[in-house]
């Protein structure tokens, strides 16, 4: 027992000897940083506690956190902006900032249906003419507002072949009142009117009230005024003219006559406007065309040249505002169309861009779409027309008919309508006639073959 506490006792006193060395090291450590505070400035200093109220104290700012967080609002109000940007361009201006899905290049074939149709389908308008009859009386023009003379509307097509916004269409459809179909009925309109009016208008009549006393006037007017009344009596004075006795019959009708023209005399005598001196046409009114995807917009459009062979039935349309509209990409270039006639034959693809039937089947919902429709070549060309078997009827006059690979190769100008696939065409070449291309064509490809051989 004596033993095992001696152990335990010896132990012990390692422990306690190496306690006491590692306490007097701190004491020397301790003894050390007193004589550095007595002899010299001190190197750290003790913080201070003051006393502030919490709500008072506050935080450092740290300059790096901030700047990322300045430049992550700034990263979303940009983001946000273009987004609005570019909604807004969306929902208000796709019909101008929108691409064609296929871009037409020269010597490029555009192999399907569908290609053509989206190179080319802003290109090709509908048509909105509004004409009506007039007359110049003594040099003052009216518009005659009488069941006769009634406003007339007609609807065709147009394609832009510039960035002068110049289209091409029928001369039909631009003078539609020179066209064969109708003529007879036309004139005889025109010579009936002068007679009428020439029946009711008196000199006494002022220029600016013509269209007014003519239109409250009409019921009374007559086109056979003339033979009714100048001729008639004129004929029966000639028939009596001659003769060298007088009977007794004859005195008692002579005392008639002087009574009747007694009774004439005292009656007030009215001048009428002698027919000469009018003149009786018809006129636009106004003209203007549609855009694809248009919504109630038409454009104003002044006419140009027209064809001077009554043959070619092609005439030159324009907007007033000589610029083709930036949503118009692909203009149907003339310079790619097929000029050699003699080379398109009967089975090749014949594809049509038009508005048939005009705004009724052209409105929808959505505005104004343009239609396509396709066939085949079915006879040779003469040299001026060519036929198709392409569906076709009114309001598609002035259509671009293009081949298989979307080269102009006529203009659509008639066709039977109780019977589809019997229509027809002018050649591209005879567009020259109204709108010269053939010598600048002729000329571009020359430059080409000089830069070749250079």
């Amino acid at each position: 027992m004596e033993n095992l506490e001696n152990d335990l006792e010896n132990n012990k006193k390692p422990e306690i000897e190496n306690q006491i060395d590692e306490n007097n090291h701190l004491d020397e450590v301790v003894k050390a940083d007193s004589n550095i505070e007595e002899n010299s400035e001190p190197i750290f200093e003790e913080p201070k506690i003051v006393d502030t109220p919490i709500e008072e104290v506050k935080p450092t700012p740290i300059s790096t956190p901030e700047k990322k967080k300045k430049n992550g609002y700034k990263i979303a109000f940009f983001t946000l902006g273009g987004i609005v940007i570019l909604g807004a361009a969306g929902y208000f201006g796709y019909p101008y900032f929108k691409k064609p899905a296929v871009v037409a290049t020269e010597n490029v074939c555009l192999d399907s249906d569908t290609k053509i149709y989206e190179a080319y389908k802003d290109a090709v308008v509908m048509v909105k003419h509004r004409y009506a009859y007039f007359a110049k009386i003594n040099g003052k023009e009216i518009q005659l507002n009488v069941p006769e003379a009634t406003e007339q509307v007609l609807y065709g097509t147009a394609f832009f072949i510039d960035k002068k916004g110049s289209m091409i269409s029928n001369s039909h459809v631009l003078r539609p009142w020179t066209s064969n179909e109708g003529n007879e009925e036309i004139y005889t309109n025109i010579s009936n009117m002068r007679r009428k009016i020439a029946s009711i208008l008196t000199t006494d009549i002022q220029p600016d009230g013509y269209e007014t006393f003519i239109a409250s006037n009409w019921g009374n007017a007559s086109s056979e005024y003339y033979e009714e009344g100048g001729d008639y009596h004129d004929e029966g004075s000639e028939e009596n003219h001659g003769e060298d006795f007088v009977t007794s019959a004859d005195a008692t009708v002579d005392s008639t006559v002087v009574s009747v023209d007694d009774i004439a005399a005292s009656i007030p005598h009215k001048n009428y406007v002698s027919e000469d001196d009018i003149e009786v046409y018809m006129k636009t009114v106004d003209i203007s065309v549609a855009l694809h995807n248009s919504t109630d917009e038409w454009l104003p459009c002044t006419i140009g040249k027209l064809s001077e062979d009554p043959s070619v039935d092609l005439g030159v349309l324009q907007l007033v505002s000589k610029e083709t509209p930036n949503s118009v990409v692909n203009i149907i270039d003339l310079k790619n169309a097929v000029v050699d006639d003699s080379s398109i034959q009967p089975g090749e693809k014949a594809v049509m861009i038009g508005y048939p039937l005009g705004e009724d089947l052209a409105l929808t919902s959505s505005g104004v779409k343009v239609q396509l429709y396709n066939g085949q070549i079915s006879k040779e060309t003469d040299g001026t027309k060519i036929q198709y078997s392409v569906t076709s009827t009114n309001g598609a006059s002035g259509s671009p008919i293009f081949n298989h690979c979307g080269q102009l190769i006529a203009v659509n100008f008639s066709g039977i309508e109780k019977i589809q696939g019997y229509n027809f065409g002018i050649v591209t070449k005879k567009i020259n006639s109204i709108y010269p291309f053939l010598a600048s064509r002729v000329g571009l490809q020359e430059e080409k073959l000089t830069d070749k051989t250079q």
